[in-house]
């Protein structure tokens, strides 16, 4: 069996990146969502933000779970600003 593995946008695993291939939703903790735009912007939404329900993320395009604002900021990451 194999499985598809996404990377950080600093190119390495971190523990986000486990942890949420772990719940396979970012469940937990792990529950700020790194969704990348149109134009390839890296942006991260946090629970309450307008429009965080509506982020989905699909590793295939590089998006991901992060478990902290820390872990997103250092991986690269901006905040969304809604």
């Amino acid at each position: 069996m194999a499985a598809a593995l996404a990377v950080g946008a600093a190119g390495g695993i971190t523990v986000s990146d486990l942890h949420g291939l772990w719940n396979g939703s970012g469940g937990g903790s792990c529950n700020i969502k790194g969704n990348v735009s149109i134009t390839g912007e890296r942006i991260f939404h946090v629970p309450g933000q307008e429009y965080y329900s509506q982020t989905r993320i699909s590793p295939a395009y590089g998006e991901r779970w992060f478990c902290s604002e820390l872990d997103a900021w250092a991986a690269g990451w901006r905040k969304s600003f809604r």
